[in-house]
Order: structure tokens, then C-alpha cells, then sequence
């Protein structure tokens, strides 16, 4: 059996290796734009933790300090702070959490102690946070990220003093 060679074109080679250079750039484009896209989208979320962890924080030490009226807003060394009283019948402790050079920072201490805000503890690093009370238990939290999109939080005291 012979075969016919004399039927044989150039685009029978040519066609196939098109189809195949044009499927391997669109799966590279979908691939790069893909990318792209999960990268924005782990910038985004790196963002919004920033911003949102710090006023999470804060909101969760408040639930779980709000008892007989134990939360005040302070200024320790000039700095606004957040103050939350708690005590046993042997002694009493203040909480103190307010911003310090970058840094969100916690203070547990007794209330009989002087307190200084290069003692506390970091929390988590924030790049611009303030603490104000807007009327008699109400208190705002801001928390901005590094682009400068601020968040806010708005909490009640629910105990009375």
C-alpha cells in the first residue's frame, strides 16, 4: 500500500502548531492575571487585619472588663488611654491600653503602682490609633493602615457605675 504524499499541505503542520501557541499564551495570560489578582487580594486582607485587629482587640478587652462601671478613658504621660478596673476583695488592678510609639500596648498593673507606658506589652504594631470618649460610657476607637483608610469602632459601657 502506497501513500499518497502528494496530498500533503504546509498548513497541515502549520494549523496544529498555532492552535497550540495560542492555547499556551491565553493559559499564560489567565495564569499572570490570576497572579496579579491574588496578590491584590493578600495586600488588601494584610491591610484591612491591620486595621481591624487592633479596634477586635480593644472591643473584646472592653466586653470582658465592662463590670461596674470599670472603664474610663485616661491620658497617662500625655497619651490618651483606655482604662479598664478590675479587683479581687484583696486588691484592685487597673488594665491600661493606649497606643506608644507605634505600637499598641497593653498594661496590667496594680492600682496602688505607678504606671509608665514604656512598661506594656506590645499587642500589635498600628500606624495611627486614638482613643476618645464622645459621651458619658461611649467611647471611639480609630485605627488607620499604612495608606491612611481608617476604621472605627464605637463602644458603650453596658454596666453602671
Amino acid at each position: 500500500m502506497k501513500f499518497d504524499k502528494q496530498n500533503e499541505h504546509k498548513i497541515d503542520l502549520v494549523f496544529p502548531a498555532a492552535i497550540f501557541f495560542v492555547f499556551a499564551a491565553s493559559a499564560l495570560t489567565v495564569l499572570l492575571l490570576a497572579a496579579h489578582i491574588y496578590g491584590a487580594q493578600i495586600e488588601d486582607s494584610e491591610k484591612s487585619y491591620q486595621r481591624n485587629t487592633s479596634l477586635s482587640y480593644v472591643g473584646e478587652k472592653i466586653r470582658q472588663n465592662d463590670a461596674n462601671g470599670g472603664i474610663s478613658v485616661s491620658k497617662l504621660e500625655e497619651t490618651p488611654c483606655l482604662i479598664l478596673s478590675s479587683g479581687t476583695k484583696d486588691a484592685s488592678y487597673l488594665t491600661y491600653i493606649y497606643e506608644y510609639e507605634g505600637m499598641l500596648k497593653e498594661l496590667f498593673i496594680r492600682s496602688d503602682v505607678d504606671a509608665r507606658l514604656v512598661d506594656g506589652r506590645d499587642i500589635m504594631e498600628v500606624s495611627d490609633f486614638t482613643i476618645d470618649e464622645i459621651g458619658n460610657g461611649l467611647f471611639r476607637f480609630t485605627s488607620a493602615d499604612d495608606d491612611g483608610t481608617t476604621s472605627v469602632m464605637i463602644a458603650s459601657e453596658r454596666s453602671a457605675p
